[in-house]
């Protein structure tokens, strides 16, 4: 969220077109220069821009020497180059409609290079503001139907951001819990309060019904409050609201009838008539309880007609969007509360992180529909987004004053379409990350503590990988401000970009530092270790055939273990590897503690192997070096050996040390060439290498690249294993699959250890068998991470 400042605030209150502001263009209105398509919705209050860029940033890339020719006179395996990309990225902007004016006259002003000629526009404001957008911008206004653009919208928040929608609960630890967005998102009500209210059923993509409404809305709200408060100003009312007291307006069952109504249901505390006390009490009544009374009243309105329209259609997800809500704890409570009072509890209130945006968004689509932007899978920036922001002074008094900020979501296009692996046991109930730091205080202190305090050997290394750029230390310095801050925002507001989790953390500071260039700061890192550990494999592998076979078995998972020490992302291992380079494989065994282990299931995962050969296992895999090197392919060659298909998966982009596509693929070909076993498994097409369509050291496993979801259908695979903290602790620790699962990991963290009750370099190895296939085969679970 970024603030404008008024040079004259009088002028403000007098004029609807206010002009005397300073905006920051690099926080609000983001690589304009490149702008290639706009859309607007304009509301009563409140103007939402949308338009379309493309993103010039640094990707690193490797290419494989070719060790046959003159330029392999080096020992590297490959060379690391830092090529410009492009990337597709929407921005969306909300501000009020009073900064119209001074908005247009800043987008024409910085706008170059643009092609576009029209301006798609909806929103009861399209034909008011009609003339002054041609006028300003140059572009012909083409106006969308309202609702069609909210529907857009709205599919398209639903099935691209993961956390969008969210069950408010204002006596539990977490107000704001996030719901996991089921795969089909349809039907669904949703209940749009905007100036009025418009209840719409919608059952696929392009059908929809507006099935009712009402008048009494958020413009209602605005009105008579500004009539009762003399206050002009939305965020103020609700500011107000929030401190008042309704109790002293509101007439209560308990006041007419000394109690409870029992014979009816009725509680003593029930609002029997709003405003009731006014007709009758001889005295003045404070701005603060009447605009409390008037939310409560707007807000139990709404909340009943969305409950008898639910009812009426049989339909259990009901979303609430439009600008009145705007986050704001006491308006989510009253309707929450209003849904779970007339159905029993049998129909939650949904709310929306990005309500606002969603005539926008849709605004934008359609203009876009000849780029087909469905096709894509989309996923929010958390470098240039402002995120949820509460407006209760006592959830964050840092921002209690909304008026004349500027709020900004951020979407870039991924180069791969995510879908759900479907190999998940109930897609619509899996859940990503073990902990919720939203719900978990004392872990979230620690996280965001360890966050912080890691963010000097973050710049640190980010400049070391790019030693012939001088003014990499000047942008290493910008990323530490941005990502700083984003940790305070999310101190003060933890809900701000959904669940607050170890994996959100990680997105976040790998985000901001894609913003100032620094694409891989391990790159150089990984290149090392790479070419070390492979001088090694065939000693490994030599060291291993020598074994029987029950030896070999127990020290395959060993050596997987061993080398998913090397994580450079734990501190714990850095400080090591920094302090002694010559930590080594051998060392990295005996680190490891001995059985049984904290998490324990190699007795059912040896008898397993005693039986027939899996047909195919999808392995995801974590670290570069000695643990790809080391660890994981000796344990592919034998899968492959027993006649089992593998699938390696490792991410599309960097992060942190973990191997990538184009890294392993690189690597793979090496070692190929070093053993007959590899070399006819990709041969043969028994051994396939695809990217996973993650660029997070942690893994979500409802949002995999398609054509790995693909081929881990055709290949009916019935194994999957997920190596690293990251992947098997972090995330997935409590996922539940269809088929047999190994998760193996290391725990590099001491609290983490701790509170598993283990210590560091404490092993999890749970294999698990889905029920109804022989019995669930697992070690006793240690308490929730």
């Amino acid at each position: 969220m970024a603030e404008c400042s008024p040079v004259d605030s009088s002028k403000a209150s007098r004029h609807t077109m206010d002009k005397s502001i300073t905006l920051p263009p690099d926080e609000i209105f983001r690589n304009l220069e490149n702008a290639k398509r706009f859309a607007i919705d304009i509301g009563g209050s409140l103007t939402k821009l949308a338009y379309y860029s493309t993103v010039q940033h640094k990707v690193a890339k490797v290419r494989s020497f070719d060790h046959s020719a003159k330029e392999a006179a080096s020992d590297k395996l490959y060379e690391i180059s830092v090529q410009e990309e492009v990337t597709p990225r929407l921005h969306f902007i909300k501000f009020e409609n009073a900064y119209i004016e001074t908005c247009l006259d800043f987008i024409k002003d910085h706008l170059v290079n643009t092609e576009t000629k029209v301006i798609k526009a909806t929103g009861g404001g399209a034909h008011k503001f009609k003339e002054l957008l041609e006028r300003k911008l140059g572009l012909r206004v083409d106006k969308e139907d309202e609702m069609t653009c909210l529907i857009k919208g709205c599919n398209f928040v639903l099935r691209n951001i993961p956390h969008e929608a969210f069950v408010y609960a204002k006596h539990a630890d977490s107000e704001f819990r996030f719901q996991t967005t089921h795969p089909d998102i349809f039907p669904y009500l949703l209940v749009n309060i905007g100036s009025g209210v418009s209840i719409v059923k919608v059952e696929s993509e392009d059908q929809f019904e507006r099935i009712g409404g009402s008048s009494i809305g958020g413009g209602t709200f605005w009105g008579l409050g500004a009539l009762l408060t003399k206050t002009k100003r939305f965020d103020e009312l609700l500011q107000l609201a929030s401190k008042g007291q309704h109790t002293s307006v509101d007439m209560l069952v308990k006041d007419i009838y000394g109690g409870s109504y029992g014979s009816l249901g009725l509680t003593g505390d029930l609002i029997a008539s709003s405003f009731g006390k006014s007709a009758t009490a001889d005295k003045e009544f404070s701005k603060e309880d009447m605009a409390k009374s008037l939310l409560h009243m707007i807000s139990n309105d709404i909340g009943q007609l969305a409950c008898l329209y639910a009812k009426l259609h049989n339909l259990s997800r009901v979303y609430f969007g439009g600008f009145f809500i705007r986050g704001h704890p006491v308006t989510m409570h009253t309707i929450t509360y209003s849904i779970n009072f007339f159905t029993k509890g049998e129909v939650q209130a949904l709310f929306l992180r990005h309500e606002g945006y969603l005539g926008a968004i849709g605004a934008f689509l359609k203009g876009a529909e000849e780029d087909n932007p469905n096709q894509y899978s989309w996923g929010e920036n958390y470098a240039g987004s402002s995120g949820l922001m509460s407006i209760s002074p006592d959830m964050n008094p840092m921002q209690r004053a909304r008026s004349g900020t500027f709020d900004m979501l951020e979407m870039d296009r991924l180069e791969r379409q995510l879908v759900n692996l479907s190999l998940l046991q109930d897609p619509s109930s899996y859940i990503p990350d073990t902990v919720d730091l939203t719900e978990d205080a004392m872990a979230r202190e620690y996280w965001l503590d360890c966050f912080e305090e890691a963010l000097d050997g973050v710049v640190k290394r980010a400049v070391a990988s790019q030693p012939d750029m001088p003014e990499s230390v000047e942008r290493a310095e910008k990323f530490r401000h941005k990502y700083r801050h984003k940790l305070q925002t999310l101190r003060q507001q933890p809900f701000a970009y959904g669940s607050l989790t170890v994996r959100s953390l990680l997105d976040t500071r790998e985000h901001c530092l894609n913003e100032f260039n620094f694409p891989d700061p391990y790159s150089k890192i990984k290149q090392r270790e790479n070419d070390v550990a492979l001088k090694f494999y065939q000693k490994a592998v030599r060291t291993l055939e020598a074994l029987s076979w029950e030896e070999r078995q127990f020290a395959l998972v060993r050596g997987v273990l061993a080398g998913n020490v090397f994580d450079w992302g734990a501190k714990a291992v850095s400080d090591v590897l920094e302090s002694d380079p010559e930590f080594g494989f051998e060392e990295a065994k005996r680190q490891l503690e001995e059985r049984p282990w904290l998490v324990d299931s190699y007795d059912q995962w040896f008898h397993r192997l005693k039986g027939r050969p899996h047909k195919c296992a999808l392995f995801f895999v974590d670290n570069s070096g000695v643990d790809i090197i080391l660890g994981v392919m000796p344990f592919v060659r034998e899968l492959l050996s027993r006649g089992t298909e593998v699938v390696l998966a490792s991410n599309s982009g960097p992060a942190l040390n973990d191997v990538t596509n184009g890294e392993l693929q690189i690597l793979t070909e090496r070692i190929a060439a070093m053993d007959p076993i590899i070399q006819a498994g990709l041969r043969e097409d028994r051994l396939t290498l695809i990217q996973s369509g993650s660029s997070s050291p942690c893994l979500d496993l409802s949002r995999l690249d398609k054509v790995l979801a693909m081929v881990v259908r055709e290949r009916n695979t019935d194994l999957v294993i997920i190596e690293g903290m990251g992947r098997a602790i972090h995330t997935n620790y409590y996922a539940t699959l269809s088929c047999e699962s190994l998760k193996m990991a290391v725990i590099k963290n001491s609290w983490l250890a701790d509170r598993l009750g283990g210590k560091l370099f404490s092993v999890v190895f749970k294999y698990e068998v889905p029920a109804g296939t022989g019995g669930l085969m697992e070690a006793t679970v240690p308490p929730s991470p």
